[in-house]
């Protein structure tokens, strides 16, 4: 059994050593042969990088918020632009005492966050020479730090007392302090906001970024001083406010939503056979949506890349027909010095295989390669390689090798040694 296995193991490394020999002595031939193979594992190791870094990256964001986020809303949770449905458009827009309803009719309701946004784009926060025209200004309750897992860095948060008298009092993101306040602490100071004064209050500790969007750009106030200054929101018909919740411990979770629901169908009259005019958005909804998108775009570049591999496998399969040819006499002389069919099998296949593997090593060092660059150009798309996609390539072009190299192969090893020996 040892003397065997010294045999094969001696007989596959010479084998690998005439492979070698053959790509070396036809350069071109042989990277063009491989191309396929490179494009098609690089290809794949590439997409799997890039959509499991933005996959991660996306989920690590979502739950940032907090896993156990619960939000009511208008509209339902979707990537991207475009109209809305026309029965999504006709639903009415959820109020702030939608919002009071929920919190008195629901225990489990740790926190009840009613949040309105200013997506105007003609926005100016000013602090004397220094101005911002890009946060955005949303109306928000004392509740809003715990519902949306977004703390206070220093200083104070907006109280109930705030929003009952409708102070002129403001809480700012870091990116708005390191524009107005470069240089100095901005509690006590007074921003104007469109022209209206407001007192800095606090800075939400920085958060990390979420959808490609900065998490700290925002200038909070309260509720009731909101709909006073932008009254044309509140009554504009086309703008809903958001309900964020939480419960008390995850276990609650379920049963929050399900009251929650409950009481939102009764107080907009859903009849029991209808479904919810309004959303319920949880991250693991949303994260579920967002890794069904990018399971389509992945599935889409595999099968991209498969074709690749396809032509490449062709390619394989046709430059060791043209080997057999020309390496006729050689087969010959090998039969007739008592070569079994076996070991032409094994040498013509394991010169496939090592094409197949050295387009499929190119292909992974590509694969690794590119994500790497595109997350040291754009920081906003990360990338991340798992290991199983560098192993997943290899094994691929080693298969190609195999699967394209045996018909070769076993002709080379089929051929008569007189016929092969008269082959000129």
């Amino acid at each position: 059994m040892t003397s065997l296995f010294r045999h094969l193991r001696r007989g596959f490394g010479e084998n690998v050593r005439f492979a070698m020999l053959a790509v070396r002595a036809h350069k071109l031939r042989a990277a063009l042969t491989v191309l396929g193979i490179v494009v098609g594992v690089a290809t794949v190791i590439a997409m799997v990088s890039i959509v499991n870094g933005f996959n991660n990256n996306m989920i690590r964001s979502f739950q940032s918020f907090g896993a156990t986020l619960v939000q009511f809303q208008k509209y339902e949770p979707r990537f991207g632009h475009g109209p809305r449905p026309s029965d999504e458009r006709r639903r009415r827009d959820l109020t702030y005492e939608d919002a009071v309803a929920l919190k008195a009719a629901v225990p489990e309701m740790r926190a009840v966050s009613p949040e309105r946004y200013l997506w105007d784009t003609d926005v100016s926060v000013k602090f004397r020479d220094n101005e911002t025209t890009s946060p955005t200004i949303a109306e928000v309750v004392a509740d809003y730090p715990v519902a949306n897992a977004h703390w206070i860095g220093y200083g104070r948060f907006i109280s109930e007392s705030d929003h009952d008298h409708g102070a002129e009092v403001a809480v700012i993101g870091e990116d708005v302090r390191k524009v107005l306040f470069p240089n100095e602490n901005p509690l006590g100071k007074t921003l104007e906001l469109n022209g209206h004064k407001y007192a800095v209050i606090g800075v939400l500790e920085e958060k990390g970024n979420f959808m490609g969007g900065s998490s700290n750009n925002f200038v909070l106030i309260p509720f009731s001083t909101f709909d006073r200054q932008f009254p044309h929101i509140k009554n504009s018909g086309g703008d809903t406010i958001h309900i964020a919740t939480v419960p008390y411990t995850p276990a609650q979770v379920q049963t929050m939503t399900e009251k929650g629901r409950a009481v939102l169908r009764a107080r907009r009259h859903v009849p029991f056979n209808k479904p919810d005019d309004f959303a319920i958005f949880t991250p693991d909804k949303l994260i579920e949506s967002f890794t069904g998108i990018t399971r389509g775009i992945t599935l889409a570049m595999i099968f991209i890349a498969s074709i690749s591999l396809l032509i490449g496998g062709v390619g394989v399969m046709n430059i060791m027909l043209v080997s057999v040819t020309e390496r006729t006499r050689e087969i010959g002389v090998r039969k007739a010095v008592g070569a079994h069919r076996r070991d032409i099998v094994m040498q013509f296949l394991t010169e496939a295989t090592t094409l197949s593997l050295l387009g499929g090593a190119i292909g992974v060092l590509l694969g690794i390669g590119i994500p790497a660059i595109v997350k040291r150009a754009f920081q906003a798309l990360p990338a991340e390689t798992p290991f199983w996609s560098v192993l997943v390539g290899l094994i691929v072009s080693l298969s190609v090798g195999i699967f394209f190299g045996l018909y070769p192969a076993v002709k080379a090893s089929r051929l008569d040694p007189i016929e092969a020996l008269r082959y000129e």
